[in-house]
């Protein structure tokens, strides 16, 4: 599983850096490449919810192996873009079923205990942030021969491909006949491992359960399921996780947001010395999800103070970068954010997992997705009216809802250390 995620953001991240210059190559103005950005963007928010709630209704590996074939499609297509329609129409089945890493995360909620999901989810990050690592420079090398982005494209449906087919080769037989074993209520052995069957015997039916002929079910039975799940999410006691993860991801935001011109209108630096920056910080993420295994023993595996502490640190650290007097503070802020975001993204998972229960992990992930992409739409506004004041408002504005995400957090305590008492109304 970990293979795929790295070969999947490997290939996207070759490809989309260089999407802006080829749509302006095709004619088109800067307003046309903002609003097919923007549809794309869109796309993701509303179709993350069901696609995820869709993989707990048909089983991951139905899903899962959908979403990376008609991504490959998307792609294959943009590698055939010679117009602005045909570029477009490129970014529809990859808008609305470019979740392979949040099925994957379900997938992975599935296999192993929830003691060690931090572990497993922070390794998962470290290998899929490796292939964003790699992805652009190999990207921007291949778009140095003759048509070079056409090549890129294809090499990343290509991978899609690939990705689809170690899929396929996972060992799903043992999987279902786990499930089946577990609906006549007779014990079983799994051989993913064995922590992986008890903790899918601890599960309800309605999850991973699905047999494969759920497939076929009609797909007014699927959309009325996929609907009830949702309704089930939004009634549910879980506000207060996703408000949390929103504020605490608009903060972040807004911290790299005007960060090149920031650095420049400040300190004077280049905006070279800034995309170094930002790769020394995106290695050090790399290295942060691969120490989350020491730091949740440190914890006791407790989910929640981590995620407390973490965010008290991010917010602390944005504030020194908005109030930095040289650019070394700067650098000094950037390590230790590298470190504190990304344990804080993978704890805000593993609490909304553990609080709304792994019955509906898809579900959940899909509806923590679209509260991302929700702050990725408000961001670069705030961002723009912040700016208007100071260069340092941006980060200046992100450590106030970061400390109102922490306010939260303290206020919503005995929630968060009960462990699972919230359970969604429709179940």
């Amino acid at each position: 599983i970990f293979l795929p995620s790295f070969q999947d953001l490997f290939g996207v991240s070759m490809v989309v850096p260089l999407m802006n210059l080829h749509i302006k190559s095709l004619g088109a103005s800067h307003t046309v490449a903002g609003i097919i950005g923007s549809l794309y963007g869109i796309m993701q928010l509303f179709s993350s919810t069901f696609v995820g709630c869709w993989s707990d209704i048909v089983g991951r590996r139905c899903s899962l192996l959908a979403c990376i074939l008609l991504s490959a499609l998307g792609y294959f297509l943009l590698g055939t873009s010679t117009t602005v329609f045909l570029f477009a129409l490129s970014r529809v089945p990859v808008g609305i079923f470019k979740h392979t890493l949040s099925i994957s995360k379900a997938l992975l909620s599935d296999l192993v205990s929830e003691r060690d999901r931090p572990l497993v989810m922070g390794r998962f990050n470290a290998a899929s942030s490796v292939g964003f690592i790699l992805g652009p420079v190999v990207g921007g090398y291949l778009t140095e021969l003759e048509d070079g982005f056409y090549l890129t494209s294809f090499i990343c449906a290509s991978i899609f491909l690939l990705n689809a087919g170690l899929v396929w080769m996972l060992p799903w037989s043992e999987e279902n006949a786990g499930n089946r074993e577990r609906q006549q209520g007779n014990k079983g052995t799994n051989s993913f491992s064995a922590k992986t069957n008890r903790d899918l015997h601890s599960k309800s039916a309605t999850n991973g359960a699905v047999t494969s002929g759920s497939l076929f079910w009609s797909p007014w039975v699927q959309v009325a399921t996929v609907m009830k799940r949702i309704k089930g999410i939004a009634c549910s006691d879980l506000w207060d996780i996703f408000l949390v993860r929103l504020l605490m991801s608009v903060a972040i935001l807004l911290y790299y947001s005007n960060f090149s011109l920031a650095l420049d209108e400040r300190f004077g630096v280049k905006p070279l010395f800034a995309g170094y920056l930002m790769s020394y910080s995106s290695a050090l993420g790399v290295l942060a999800g691969c120490l989350l295994g020491p730091i949740t023993r440190l914890y006791q595996y407790n989910t929640y103070r981590i995620l407390l502490h973490s965010s008290t640190l991010t917010c602390t650290l944005i504030l020194l970068y908005a109030s930095a007097l040289s650019i070394w503070m700067v650098v000094l802020s950037s390590t230790f954010l590298a470190f504190s975001t990304t344990i804080g993204r993978t704890c805000i998972i593993d609490l909304e997992l553990t609080i709304g229960g792994n019955e509906a992990s898809g579900t959940l992930l899909g509806v923590g997705q679209s509260v991302t992409s929700v702050g990725r739409i408000v961001a670069p506004l705030l961002s723009g009216i912040a700016q208007e004041f100071s260069p340092c408002g941006p980060p200046s504005l992100g450590v106030g809802l970061a400390l109102v995400a922490i306010l939260i957090m303290n206020a919503n305590k005995q929630k968060y250390c009960s462990h699972g008492n919230v359970k969604l109304k429709n179940q």
